[in-house]
């Protein structure tokens, strides 16, 4: 897993699964999309201690046997949970050889080459990773659950987008490195407005994916809302048929009492009241309906709505403070036979701190406005798109 901002994959469910049960001792048969799993009668865990067969994906045929494993399964969600108070805090150093070099994205693209690269640690610098666990769901339908991981300068609370990609690459099992080198230096009150700050940062990153699924569950409450409306239109036809049926029968009745004689009238005079009563009850119900239709059925419309909620549960899972170094970067660069040395802020495991400015427009070079020439100066995209198009415009010119 190589990126912080994507979902939980299967393969990394498989990697934390892995990891977690050989942690324990336990023992792991592969066979295709089933795994053997032995795990040894300890107090360690409170995962069953007996041979138990898991069912790799979701995508598995109806009739396969075994505790499923994936992103949602209640088995992950339980190693997860128990990984999680075995180990809620660690520490990070990252050594130079550990993270790799990244170049700044002014120069991704760029035809100007990058011979070399040495960066120069000035300072030490406290950071910490964040895991959180997001749940989004709803009682009718949707349900999500996946990891993202939060990393932000201990100091100043900076978003540090690219040291959660340097943290997921160096605690991956296929790293051959450990996450936790000793126990965490930071204060109980320090992880608190910490752990605040990186919650806040979460919810601006998984936003776009919150208003995602609250769209599909508006669109699917809107449909309710709809089926809801056409069946009780259906219902208010049949009621008005009903009590137009009923209206007619009156009338018929109180002929009927009109050409009577004695004996029959109280006959008829009962029947009547009996169709009256029947017709004020449809009546009654056809008014109710009609009210109901006229305001939009506010009473199930909540209900409907209030079931199609979302419920958005955030649970940080582990915290991680990891040292790391500041200071700057070299970075030699040539083009067709001119070298220039350019020097950036620099921070080991996060990349460039700092943009350079071109030296024609002194804007930061950008991934959008890279730089584009280092021949005479080193300018910018734009500044070299404007020269030329006045070089031509000067030629055209010239020629009349």
């Amino acid at each position: 897993m190589t990126d912080a901002a994507l979902a939980v994959t299967q393969s990394a469910v498989e990697e934390f699964t892995e990891r977690y049960l050989k942690s324990l001792g336990g023992t792991i048969k592969k066979q295709g999309n089933k795994w053997e799993v032995a795990i040894p009668d300890t107090d360690n865990t409170g995962l069953p201690a007996e041979r138990m067969s898991l069912t790799i994906g979701n995508n598995v045929e109806e009739e396969a046997t075994g505790e499923p494993l994936h992103p949602e399964s209640e088995f992950f969600q339980r190693v997860l949970r128990e990984a999680s108070k075995r180990t809620p805090i660690g520490k990070l150093a990252i050594d130079t050889g550990q993270a790799e070099i990244k170049i700044p994205q002014w120069l991704k693209g760029s035809d100007i080459e990058v011979r070399d690269t040495q960066f120069t640690p000035y300072y030490d610098r406290t950071a910490v990773v964040l895991l959180f666990e997001v749940s989004i769901e709803t009682v009718s339908e949707y349900q999500q659950a996946f990891l993202r991981a939060i990393a932000i300068d201990a100091r100043s609370g900076q978003s540090l987008p690219e040291l959660e990609d340097t943290f997921l690459q160096i605690t991956s099992m296929k790293s051959d490195t450990t996450s936790t080198t000793s126990q965490s230096s930071l204060s109980e009150s320090d992880l608190r407005s910490l752990l605040d700050t990186a919650q806040n940062q979460l919810m601006e990153k998984v936003q776009t994916e919150i208003d995602e699924i609250h769209k599909e569950a508006s669109r699917a409450a809107d449909a309710e809302v709809e089926e809801y409306r056409q069946m009780q239109q259906q219902r208010i036809q049949e009621l008005e048929k009903e009590r137009s049926r009923l209206s007619s029968k009156v009338n018929e009745v109180n002929e009927a009492i009109n050409l009577s004689d004695q004996n029959d009238r109280v006959e008829s005079l009962k029947k009547r009241k009996k169709v009256k009563t029947e017709h004020e009850k449809v009546d009654s119900k056809l008014n109710d309906l009609l009210e109901q239709r006229d305001q939009g059925y506010p009473q199930k419309q909540e209900e409907i709505r209030k079931r199609h909620a979302l419920n958005v549960r955030v649970s940080p899972l582990t915290v991680s403070q990891v040292e790391y170094e500041r200071g700057e970067m070299d970075i030699q660069l040539t083009e067709e036979g001119t070298n220039r040395t350019v020097t950036v802020g620099y921070g080991n495991g996060i990349g460039p701190t700092e943009n350079i400015c071109c030296s024609s427009c002194n804007e930061e070079l950008t991934a959008e406005n890279p730089l584009q020439t280092i021949k005479d100066s080193i300018l910018c995209k734009k500044c070299t798109s404007s020269k030329i198009s006045v070089a031509i415009e000067g030629n055209t010119y010239d020629r009349f």
